[in-house]
């Protein structure tokens, strides 16, 4: 659904279709590697600063080909390590490697094209005149002469960062650091951080880790190299240097803990009884003192339900603002059903806490979604990315700061999986003008004494009916002399057999004095009086609601 309108001046950009987001291609699950001895922790961190300083030679390595890398030098690289641990260990260490440069890669082009963004806003509004209004979807100029001189400043520094980033990307160059660059920085700010400098090193030492291992079906559990049996036993196989340290036959050291997954952990238990592939990744939490375990496999992908099937039950529309998710349920026709829901969260604090309130936040919706008997949920497809820029909304901090607080991919990305589980379909629909139209022509016919509707559940309504291709707008009011014959709107109606139902009806009070007539004297006032109220019951019942419809 394509097109593109006039609206007095303002010219409407065209509107995507709807389509049904796939489903997840892979599953993680973590558990806690608990009661480790000493022995244990000491081994795990000797056998992780082992391999992860063999990453960060081959991730060198790997950056300083650019563009030269092909085959040979991968098999090159993967020997090279092999000598110093296994021929298992170098792959994962060698695909690790290609994963970290893609998304450096990644990356450098998402700066590249952000920078050009920002110097092309720059350099529109420096052309314009101080204080000159701007447009919606373009600001105007600068508001003073010094503010017009600092941004002129700042689109020279833009430049001559444009230029040193487009000759990395065309050199093949990326800037990666094992460990996190954020962690780096802060060796400089211990103060501002709250920590010491041995506190620093240990987050640093516990990032720069590497022991995580590929899995490969066919083989004992799923993998050979961290291995994981069905009762929970872990055990490691050893580098070659450090096989010495082994607690078991053919280099393999065995943990004293036990694993029990208890998300998927039947599932898991399944793959590996079956010997599928199971990757594993072993990390340390320095801030906690604890040792984790993350098992992940693929899935194959599952067929997508086609858009009319998922939308047979009808849909629930969901409008995300930064501290709730507005919900209102819709028919299959696009008429919102029952009331609306609300489903608040607060995304203040830690990255653990905010990310156990998206999954919290996202299980109430599904629940609620499956009491309402929808099969589908429509979202919309955000991308705040032009939104975030201090270079279109520089003043506006407070307004940057609550867009880029919403967690637009992170919720896309936990409500696609959590959904596939139970057994739910999402739409994503275009944003464009829900919150404007949804407030323009359903906040006010929704509203009544016990129910007071906002413009969010307004919005959810019309991403409602733009997942079901119904216009957003409500069925045009014909005029006033449409709506009966010359006289004010019509309130009760005839059946659809009876004569002359397209005429208005006479008042029930002349239709019993005809009734009384023709049954004879013999009928009393009191059978006369049921006959009026059965009347006045029937006409009742064809009383016109405005909001209902299914064009």
């Amino acid at each position: 659904m394509e097109w593109v309108a006039e609206r007095g001046t303002q010219r409407l950009r065209s509107i995507d279709a709807p389509y049904v987001a796939p489903g997840p291609s892979g599953v993680a699950v973590r558990d806690r590697l608990t009661h480790l001895t000493p022995t244990d922790e000491h081994i795990l961190g000797v056998v992780g600063a082992h391999l992860g300083s063999l990453a960060s030679r081959d991730l060198a390595t790997r950056s300083r080909e650019g563009h030269e890398h092909d085959a040979d030098t991968w098999a090159a690289r993967k020997r090279q390590v092999s000598q110093e641990s296994t021929s298992r260990w170098a792959g994962s260490i060698t695909k690790a490697t290609h994963d970290q440069w893609a998304l450096a890669r990644r990356s450098q082009l998402a700066h590249l094209h952000k920078l050009e963004a920002g110097i092309g806003m720059l350099k529109h509004r420096l052309s314009l005149a101080l204080g000159e209004k701007g447009t919606r979807p373009a600001p105007g100029g600068y508001r003073s002469r010094r503010e017009w001189h600092a941004k002129s400043r700042r689109l020279a520094c833009l430049q001559d960062r444009l230029v040193q980033v487009r000759q990395d990307w065309e050199a093949g160059t990326v800037h990666v650091v094992r460990g996190g660059k954020r962690l780096l920085n802060t060796r400089h700010h211990l103060q501002e951080a709250g920590l010491t400098e041995e506190g620093w090193r240990q987050r640093w030492e516990a990032g720069r880790l590497f022991l995580q291992a590929d899995g490969e079906s066919g083989k004992r559990y799923g993998n050979e190299t961290i291995r994981i049996t069905p009762e929970g036993q872990v055990s490691i196989r050893l580098p070659a240097p450090l096989e010495h340290l082994a607690n078991a036959p053919r280099g393999r050291y065995v943990l004293a803990c036990r694993v029990a997954f208890a998300h998927r952990g039947q599932e898991w238990a399944d793959r590996v009884e079956a010997d599928r592939a199971v990757a594993y990744r072993i990390h340390h939490d320095a801030e906690r003192g604890r040792w984790y375990v993350t098992a992940s496999w693929t899935r194959p992908k599952t067929r997508t339900l086609p858009l009319d099937a998922a939308l047979a039950q009808g849909v629930v529309g969901v409008d995300m603002n930064a501290d709730h998710l507005a919900a209102y349920r819709l028919d299959s026709h696009g008429n919102p059903v029952g009331n609306p829901e609300r489903f608040s969260f607060d995304l203040s604090g830690s990255a653990s806490h905010r990310d156990a309130q998206i999954r919290h936040v996202l299980t109430g919706l599904l629940h609620w979604t499956q009491r309402t008997g929808a099969q589908a949920i429509a979202i919309e497809d955000l991308d705040f990315t032009a939104e975030k820029t201090r270079e279109k909304h520089g003043r506006r901090k407070r307004f940057r700061q609550l867009v880029s607080g919403m967690p637009t991919g992170r919720l896309r990305a936990r409500i696609v999986s959590m959904a596939a589980g139970l057994g739910l379909a999402i739409v994503a629909v275009d944003p464009a003008y829900t919150s404007m139209w949804g407030a323009q022509h359903w906040a006010k016919p929704l509203n009544s004494k016990n129910r007071t509707l906002t413009r969010h559940d307004a919005a959810a309504v019309a991403i409602g009916r733009r997942a079901l291709g119904r216009p957003v707008r409500r069925r045009t009011v014909p005029p006033r002399h449409h709506r009966s014959d010359g006289g004010g709107p019509r309130t009760v109606q005839a059946g659809p057999g009876a004569l002359g139902c397209e005429g208005p009806r006479r008042p029930v009070t002349e239709r019993a004095h005809d009734a009384r007539a023709r049954a004879g004297d013999a009928r009393t006032r009191g059978t006369s009086a049921s006959s009026t109220v059965r009347d006045a019951r029937s006409a009742s019942r064809w009383v016109q609601d405005s909001l209902l419809h299914t064009e």
